[in-house]
């Protein structure tokens, strides 16, 4: 594969910066990896890892939902993730009268075991590199939407190919932004139960205090188990189904790990950006983030008011407060990182680089003019990514607006809704409804739009408003968006469920008229409209240009300096990432350790801080260090590590490993520095923060009683 052909003759870079750095595709360690991992202290081999011919690790690392990873660990289909992975399911099943945020939960047996309709776990089958097939012809195709459709088209063919006469499902990722492709074929399992969850207190200990945070002293674990039908294949949700015996689960070990020990990471990372320009990185430091920032401070504040108040409330909006809290610190710790680590500046030294060997060599002549166009571009995207980010971060982001045009489908007329497509439409909008007003509250979004307008009107180089609102009231300007607000919620009635599901009963003209009319719908179809066919339109136009161009920047990269090493950016594929457990020092006479311990906890707990209040349950058996077989050889109960693998969204939930692929952890975090690893990695910054297995046993043993599910584990004391 012409992929290993340029990795391979990579010399120039230390071994140390080689290990550390990557998000690396299993089928390729043999080739690329194992040689350095193995230096760096690994005992087992790249085929134990990822084997198309025996069962391997990748058998029992799964993509859990849409976006995390979970690791299987027991012959029962027991599943290990995170608490924050399991958090829209645990919220699910919670009430004021089965608080599990509050209280936990902990099923005593497979029939207390409770089902997720929705919720999807995927196993890797097999991995497949078809650059070959994918590519064949596309360099003689200059327009971009013309290789799509071919890329398209052939990732229809492959896949349709791989996945004949089985029960199997496959797709294709692009890799190097398109330079090359690799063909997953995948098992989806559809029936996955919460077996277990910490109280919120202890699987978010330390909330938005510590998010993206080190030290941490979080358990941040949740388990589910999957189950098959009884011919052990995935199938839908039903009692007969039995726990799915897996190809492989992990066996855990409780005997510790020591500082610069060997660690490695196997799961989905989501998606990094590792090859983008100076301009790109400039735009993402002193444009997009601090103003994405900002909208989404300026929200939280609003749904901590409103769920501090009212304990349903807090219910309704933990999940989401969860979500926009996650980002927002996320990106102000971006920023900071890539500033730190003065990234502009070495992306810029990089390209100089680059463009003194295009320069001085004619074969690279096709490169010649590639940075300037780059240039160009994001000189562009400079006006036009604000206006992106003021629609998806304010106007996008009310609720009721949202809701609202999700009806449109309802209103174009084209539809018979006494037809079977109709019926399926109204069925469909109905369970919307109930999802919808479920974790819904009409005063706290009403805050929020007024919030949200305010900013667009007045951060918008050319904010817009529809001729309507100004017939409203004459004090309905856009600088009265409080009035507005006010005048929507009054007489709208899509906040009001029962109103709504009423109009759903019997949709005939009348009420179609009523729902076309309602002022949240027309404010919901204009902002949308402008969304799509004026900012999203000047967005992409400049992206169809950028997009080949990044595709060529890539290929140039690795041709013109192939002494740096290179791998392909986060896709939310199944990738491993290796490195140590090591401390780092965030600033100028500060050092961190490389792990912390429950002594650290009960410090926190008893600050006063309601983000650090612990169950009194949990203080006890810390204060008596009754630990049981879980502390260190010095007698502490390790709760978390830290280590340099590089890891991102996607990664939480990720298995983590001791030299022999023995479980040691769950990833959950990286540090508040450490997230600009997206964008550029530093090694002197970035680092994954793990749950220590050995806290999360002792949580489900010591503290919940769940010995049960401790007893249908391999555990290697």
């Amino acid at each position: 594969m012409r992929v290993l052909s340029l990795l391979l003759s990579f010399t120039l870079f230390s071994v140390r910066l080689l290990a550390d750095e990557g998000m690396w595709l299993p089928m390729l360690l043999k080739q690329l990896n194992e040689k350095d991992m193995k230096k760096m202290g690994m005992k087992i081999s790249a085929e134990d890892i990822y084997s198309v011919n025996k069962s391997s690790m990748k058998d029992g690392v799964v993509l859990f939902g849409r976006g995390c990873t979970g690791e299987v660990i027991s012959k029962e289909g027991l599943l290990l993730t995170n608490h924050h992975c399991g958090f829209g399911q645990i919220q699910d099943h919670s009430s004021l009268d089965h608080d599990y945020l509050k209280d936990g939960f902990w099923a005593k047996n497979h029939a207390d075991e409770l089902p997720n309709p929705g919720l999807t776990v995927t196993f890797i089958i097999r991995m497949e590199d078809v650059t070959a097939k994918m590519i064949e012809g596309l360099d003689k195709i200059t327009d971009e939407s013309e290789r799509e459709n071919r890329i398209t088209q052939r990732s229809m063919e492959l896949v349709k190919e791989a996945v004949a006469n089985t029960h199997y499902e496959a797709l294709i990722k692009p890799m190097y932004n398109g330079n090359e492709y690799v063909l997953f074929v995948t098992e989806v399992f559809r029936d996955v139960r919460l077996v277990g969850a910490p109280p919120q207190s202890i699987g978010n200990f330390g909330k938005d205090s510590d998010n993206w945070v080190w030290p941490r002293h979080t358990a941040d674990f949740s388990l589910f188990r999957i189950y098959a039908g009884k011919d052990n294949k995935p199938a839908d949700y039903s009692t007969d189904n039995v726990p799915f015996q897996p190809r492989y689960h992990f066996p855990i070990s409780t005997s510790g790990i020591k500082e610069n020990d060997f660690t490695m990471v196997y799961g989905f990372p989501a998606r990094t950006n590792e090859y983008l320009t100076s301009n790109a990185v400039d735009q993402i430091v002193n444009l997009s983030n601090p103003l994405k920032v900002d909208l989404r401070g300026q929200r939280l504040d609003v749904m901590n008011k409103y769920m501090s108040a009212d304990r349903g409330v807090f219910i309704k909006y933990a999940d989401k407060y969860s979500g926009v809290s996650n980002y927002h610190k996320k990106w102000a710790g971006e920023a900071k990182g890539l500033m730190r680590a003065h990234a502009i500046d070495k992306k810029k030294e990089f390209e100089s680089k680059f463009q003194s060997r295009v320069d001085a060599d004619p074969k690279f002549s096709a490169y010649k003019n590639l940075l300037s166009d780059f240039n160009r571009e994001y000189a562009t995207l400079k006006d036009i990514q604000p206006e992106l980010d003021l629609y998806n971060e304010a106007l996008l982001t009310i609720e009721i607006l949202r809701f609202a045009n999700g009806f449109r489908e309802l209103t174009n007329g084209s539809i018979d809704l006494k037809s079977e497509k109709g019926k399926e439409i109204l069925a469909n909008q109905k369970k919307r409804v109930a999802e919808f007003f479920k974790d819904y509250y009409s005063l706290l979004d009403r805050e929020i739009m007024t919030a949200m307008l305010k900013s667009y009107y007045s951060k918008s180089v050319k904010p817009v408003s529809p001729d309507f609102i100004a017939g409203l009231s004459a004090q309905a300007t856009t600088n009265d968006v409080e009035v507005v607000t006010t005048i929507v919620f009054d007489s709208s009635f899509l906040d009001d469920e029962q109103a709504v599901s009423k109009l759903l009963e019997n949709p005939d003209s009348a009420a179609i008229a009523k729902l076309k009319g309602d002022i949240a719908f027309k404010l919901a179809v204009f902002y949308f409209d402008q969304y799509r066919n004026v900012v999203m339109k000047n967005y992409n136009s400049v992206m169809a240009r950028l997009i080949p161009m990044n595709r060529l920047y890539v290929k140039a990269q690795r041709e013109v300096i192939p002494e740096k090493r290179y791998y392909p950016d986060a896709n939310q594929s199944l990738r491993v990432a290796y490195g140590k457990t090591e401390g780092y020092s965030p600033a100028d006479g500060v050092n961190y350790t490389w792990f912390t311990t429950a002594d650290g906890l009960l410090q926190k707990s008893n600050s006063g801080v309601v983000d650090y209040s612990i169950p009194e349950r949990l203080k006890d058996l810390i204060q008596k260090k009754d630990f049981g077989p879980y502390a260190d050889k010095d007698g502490q109960l390790h709760t978390c590590f830290a280590a340099s693998n590089h890891t991102t969204g996607g990664n939480s939930g990720s298995p983590v490993f001791n030299a022999k692929g023995q479980l040691i952890g769950t990833n959950f975090d990286r540090n508040w520095e450490g997230t600009m690893s997206d964008v550029y990695y530093d090694i002197n910054q970035v680092r994954n923060i793990t749950a220590d297995i050995r806290y999360t046993l002792f949580i489900i043993d010591k503290f919940a009683g769940a010995t049960h599910l401790v007893n249908e584990m391999t555990i290697i004391h």
